[in-house]
């Protein structure tokens, strides 16, 4: 167990960005005998073939081929998501303050919670690109300069009486990282290009553009006096990506499509190329059949007999703030994964899904727990009802629960994910 969640902490470190998860999931694959398929090419899949493939170079699906009757046996699918909310570069970032600092303009992607970035050393990662042979494919490179090169300070008490009676943070003027002193021969523009440049060992001229993101430069550690807690970003939702992709490798089956997806977007909505509101996985499994030999109606039949786990994380009982909990759905860390359920469908999970994960846990010898929103509380929502506008499979939402979701640094319990990495063993092997 405390294994799992040391490689797990030691993944998610290393993946600051969706694109550097993306990457670095394809290398454990490669690792695991996994052979890339590329969305351009004709696909020649056979029986105990183990492949992947990616999209926009955020977006990743596994699979592996158990048997041949996937019109019988169906499709096992896991889903998650890739990207987690953090602050975006602009272009043409460089400002000057004062004559004597340089700030980075940001634009905040998915919902943070703002206070938990400020007073923390912050790194640069993303992608970039420089000219290619072709104008339609310009050369890519997943960066990840990880030093702590920017900061986003505080104003002080003494200027901000009331900053401990609520504040409201401004994200065009309150959350600009601070990057560096201006000297008399400074010239702020390009200077990131610049800088991006070196660590790449190219001209700043060679870069055509960029995608690139602030995150925690500190690691996650383990924390408790057992070391039972877990704290660290981007554990929604890399935690269950990285699970899936390791169940996926340790599970055995002989039916059907074992398939695990990590969408990207999930945070600002998912309706991209690359998101679950889009035909990327229903094509996926087309793709698949049609590889294999299946005509159209065996595509349909194998839609019909197969099953997804949306796994996104879920909310633990705050020990502080137990009030904004469900009055008799409570679910805490160290129990086990926890079933999402909502009445409007912002979750997937029906009473027949339900039951099928309960079955799953049990096999598994897994405890679970539930969890509804308060009746008079708006939650979020997740992949899972998103996909199911476009491929009509049962769908189960359940998650690992945390505290201080979309902080810059999260905490769960390394047993429940744990816990849950060994349901979707089971999900697989079934």
């Amino acid at each position: 167990m405390k294994k799992f969640a040391s490689d797990m902490l030691d993944y998610i470190y290393k993946s600051p960005t969706r694109y550097n998860a993306t990457e670095n999931a394809a290398e454990i694959l490669e690792e695991n005998g996994y052979r890339k398929l590329e969305l351009n090419s004709i696909w020649n899949l056979e029986k105990g073939g183990k492949y992947y493939t990616t999209k926009n170079s955020s977006a990743l699906i596994a699979f592996r081929v158990n048997s041949d009757d996937i019109e019988k046996d169906g499709f096992r699918i896991i889903g998650s998501h890739t990207d987690s909310p953090n602050f975006r570069i602009k272009p043409n970032a460089e400002m000057v303050s004062e004559g004597a600092y340089l700030k980075l303009n940001t634009e905040g992607y998915g919902g943070m919670i703002l206070s938990t970035w400020l007073d923390r050393p912050l790194a640069i990662a993303g992608r970039v690109f420089t000219k290619g042979e072709n104008p339609f494919r310009p050369s890519e490179k997943i960066i990840n300069i990880n030093k702590p090169i920017c900061i986003i300070p505080n104003l002080a008490i003494h200027m901000n009486r009331s900053v401990n009676d609520g504040y409201k943070y401004n994200k065009q003027t309150d959350m600009l990282p601070l990057m560096s002193l201006t000297g008399e021969d400074f010239k702020k523009e390009g200077y990131l290009k610049n800088l991006v440049a070196e660590e790449m060992g190219v001209t700043a001229e060679d870069i055509i553009d960029y995608d690139l993101y602030l995150y925690e430069y500190e690691k996650g550690c383990f924390t408790g006096v057992d070391e039972e807690f877990l704290s660290m970003g981007r554990l929604d939702n890399l935690s269950m990506f990285y699970s899936s992709l390791r169940a996926i490798l340790s599970s055995e089956s002989e039916k059907g499509v074992s398939l695990a997806v990590g969408f990207d977007n999930e945070e600002v909505g998912s309706s991209t190329k690359q998101g679950a509101d889009s035909n990327l996985l229903l094509n996926i499994m087309e793709r698949i059949c049609l590889s294999l030999g299946k005509n159209r109606e065996e595509f349909f039949s194998a839609v019909e007999n197969s099953f997804i786990i949306s796994a996104d994380l879920a909310h633990a009982v705050h020990p502080n703030v137990n009030r904004m909990a469900d009055p008799t759905n409570r679910p805490v860390m160290g129990k086990g994964p926890v079933i999402k359920i909502h009445a409007g469908q912002a979750y997937t999970s029906d009473g027949y899904s339900i039951s099928v994960y309960k079955e799953i846990c049990k096999s598994a010898g897994v405890d679970y727990q539930e969890f509804v929103n308060r009746s008079d509380e708006r939650g979020g929502s997740t992949i899972g009802p998103i996909s199911s506008t476009h491929i009509e499979i049962p769908s189960v939402d359940i998650g690992a629960p945390i505290l201080s979701m979309h902080s810059i640094r999260e905490l769960g319990c390394v047993s429940d994910f744990y816990d849950t990495y060994k349901s979707f063993i089971k999900f697989y092997e079934i």
